[in-house]
């Protein structure tokens, strides 16, 4: 591999070590490469400032939302939160309900009840103002290792090594670590830490991540685009896309459920909310049966009605489960009382709870049958 590399290190400035670039002037070489290419070609995004450094609350807000969901996905959300909540002190001051029905929808709802206990913690005992170390960000509640040196990086300017999937992907395939992940993180740190400026770290650790989420992707990799190519060890051995190595991936769990949608004389919905811990916690839902390896009876109905099964169930993919959710639907010819810990809630206020995509689509089956 040395003999096939030798000639783009002597032009590019690369030093080989043992087949693999070294971090030292060549990382300079790189970096600018990275740098320029990021001025010209870097996405225009809402929480991005592309000259001079971004607000701490709106790199952190976006931070949060983008973890496991796309940029796409999460424009219309951080729209909505600005024009809800404008700054850190504000959403430490909202409701638990108003900030779990705004965020209903972009999922991973952990994230929410974190945002919250991070702001509240920020504003109650910092005076509304980040701290500017990653160490210090890193002890926020709901702050871990990347999000902290993304804050501390683009907000503030410490050089901080920032390492997203992108950025594992682009290090990985740059110096070709067939470490297997999450075992190659001390490696990929180490080829950061010699490419992170001083000057620029967070438009450095914002390249990275265009460059990976545009260029240098998981399938197909368009390395004759790619600023870092003549640098790009898995590139010149032609085996850019069998990086970065990852372990099999694990099967999701099969489970089932039934859901009950009722609907009263009054246009209203029966509905709950989820217990405080675990997936989904917090948020509403129609009552439904443990999810498990069966469906479920009717016989687990919520009130006595003339419940219908309907033939067509909502599939939803979690991380790490296969949820098939068949559905009964039974509209009361008169108002009842709602059983203990459920409520009725009108359609027109649906949008005014906290319902997930799964409760959402559900409802939307259901009321479809009733029609």
């Amino acid at each position: 591999m040395e003999k096939s590399i030798a000639p783009l290190a002597r032009c590019t400035g690369l030093a080989i070590t043992g087949g693999m670039p070294a971090h030292s002037p060549s990382a300079d070489l790189r970096t600018a490469a990275l740098l320029a290419w990021y001025d010209r070609s870097g996405r225009d995004l809402p929480w991005r400032v592309k000259s001079g450094r971004a607000e701490p609350y709106r790199v952190w807000l976006s931070e949060n939302m983008l973890q496991q969901t796309s940029v796409e996905a999460v424009k219309p959300y951080f729209a909505k939160f600005l024009a809800l909540w404008p700054d850190v002190e504000a959403l430490a001051a909202a409701e638990d309900h108003a900030v779990m029905t705004a965020w209903a929808g972009l999922g991973y709802y952990a994230r929410a009840r974190n945002l919250l206990a991070c702001a509240r913690a920020v504003a109650r005992d910092f005076n509304g103002r980040f701290p500017e170390t990653e160490d210090g960000l890193r002890a926020l509640p709901g702050i871990g290792a990347y999000t902290a040196a993304a804050i501390a990086a683009i907000a503030f300017g410490e050089r901080a090594i920032v390492i997203d999937g992108n950025v594992e992907r682009v290090v990985t395939r740059l110096a070709a670590i067939d470490t297997l992940l999450p075992k190659a993180k001390p490696e990929i740190r180490a080829v950061l830490d010699g490419m992170v400026p001083a000057d620029r770290p967070g438009d450095f650790a914002q390249a990275l991540m265009d460059l990976g989420a545009t260029l240098c992707t998981p399938k197909s990799p368009s390395c004759q685009l790619c600023p870092l190519s003549d640098a790009c060890v898995a590139r010149v051995r032609g085996q850019a896309a069998a990086f970065p190595v990852k372990p099999a991936k694990k099967g999701r769990k099969q489970l089932q459920s039934l859901a009950f949608v009722a609907l009263d004389s009054q246009a209203r919905i029966l509905l709950r909310t989820r217990a405080g811990k675990g997936l989904l916690a917090g948020m509403a839902e129609v009552p439904n049966v443990d999810w498990s390896a069966g469906a479920g009876s009717l016989g687990a109905a919520p009130l006595q009605a003339e419940w219908r099964r309907l033939n067509q169930p909502v599939i939803h993919v979690f991380t790490h489960i296969d949820l098939r959710m068949e559905i009964a639907v039974a509209r009361l010819p008169a108002t009842a009382p709602a059983p203990e810990g459920m409520r009725w809630v009108s359609l027109e206020r649906l949008g005014d709870e906290p319902l997930p995509t799964l409760f959402r689509k559900v409802i939307e089956a259901g009321l479809r049958a009733l029609r």
